[in-house]
């Protein structure tokens, strides 16, 4: 059986990103780790367990998280997206590869430099809200502080703060089970803000939600990126959540990379049909952007007076393209990059898949 030195192939981190993730592997199973750099890893995830008993959920994954990003780690059950996030943050140990946090090498932190970064540079989010039943809102949005040892009038007075950042305004005396799951979730956020983390994980956390609900704790989400310029990753199996949430989007599959774009890239550009498959639902008007329709301009062609950046998604440029009696112009820092007219915005609508009744 050969075998390859991994840190020798490894491509260099980028100590600049928030997360920087090189050739990061976990293998469960006897012997986990004689399956990476070796002829083992070429093996399908079916392969490697019927001649290894291991399984690989996590399989030779790279890639850089900038900071204050929300990066979207999607797929479907199986497909190693809970084991990638909690292995970013060691709660399970990774087999091989590296993981810088902010330049900080992670693999090599010692247990007491882990409990460190977990209270004051990461913050966990869960689809189980794991509230203590015992404690009121306040002292549980507080619970991060208390641990830290901050005294009980300044950790009440950073809860109330947040508290109030969360929309649950009133509730503070309240018990969890006095709340919706709606505002349940909306503590545990709460929870995860207080102690003012540089790095935010979202493992699954609306899933259990009603479809409103979970809308508005994504708008939520999206507010607070808004007001705050967190770090986010958020872990979920649901496309259009990701679509939504994210400025880049990793698709996983067998606990392997598939895709890793942007929402449009990902939309218009499938890297296979795996992904294609789950993306043809898509309002593709509400996803893509100019960049995607535009054209050349041709010979002698009236314009109208119109300018239209080509980060301008399709959906929200269709009043000024199809209302106008002229293609508009695509223009980036003062330079025409193409045209857009009624029939490419209506090519695309045309195309798209029905609303559900």
């Amino acid at each position: 059986m050969s075998s390859t030195n991994v840190a020798e192939t490894m491509p260099k981190a980028d100590p600049s990103a928030a997360i920087s993730v090189r050739s990061l592997w976990k293998v469960f199973g006897p012997s986990a780790d004689k399956v990476v750099g070796t002829d083992l890893s070429t093996l399908s995830r079916k392969e490697l367990l019927s001649q290894t008993g291991c399984v690989a959920a996590v399989r030779d994954v790279t890639f850089d998280v900038a900071p204050g990003e929300v990066f979207v780690v999607m797929g479907l059950s199986g497909s190693g997206k809970s084991t990638l996030v909690r292995c970013l943050t060691r709660l399970i140990e990774p087999t091989a590869g590296e993981i810088l946090v902010e330049g900080a090498d992670l693999m090599h932190a010692d247990d007491a430099q882990l409990r460190e970064l977990r209270r004051h540079k990461f913050s966990m989010v869960f689809q189980h809200f794991g509230l203590l039943p015992h404690r009121k809102v306040i002292d549980n949005v507080a619970y991060g502080l208390e641990v830290r040892g901050m005294k009980k009038p300044e950790r009440h007075a950073r809860a109330e703060e947040v508290i109030a950042l969360v929309g649950l305004d009133g509730y503070e005396q309240s018990y969890p089970d006095q709340l919706s799951g709606g505002m349940q979730q909306r503590v545990g956020l709460g929870r995860a803000l207080a102690v003012d983390p540089d790095i935010m994980f979202f493992d699954e956390p609306f899933s259990a939600l009603d479809p409103l609900i979970r809308r508005g704790m994504q708008d939520e989400v999206i507010r607070l990126h808004h007001d705050m310029r967190k770090t986010m990753v958020f872990i979920t199996h649901d496309l259009s959540e990701a679509l939504r949430l994210g400025d880049r989007i990793l698709i996983m599959r067998d606990g392997a990379m598939v895709q890793l774009g942007t929402p449009d890239q990902l939309v218009g550009a499938p890297a296979d049909e795996y992904v294609r498959e789950f993306t043809k639902d898509i309002a593709k008007s509400h996803v893509l952007t100019l960049r995607w329709v535009m054209r050349p301009p041709r010979d002698g062609e009236a314009l109208d007076g119109v300018e239209l950046s080509p980060d301008l998604v399709v959906r929200d440029a269709m009043r000024q393209v199809i209302g106008g009696s002229s293609p508009v112009k695509v223009v980036e820092d003062g330079e025409l990059l193409g045209i857009v007219d009624k029939d490419d915005i209506l090519k695309l609508i045309v195309a798209e898949p029905e609303e559900p009744q």
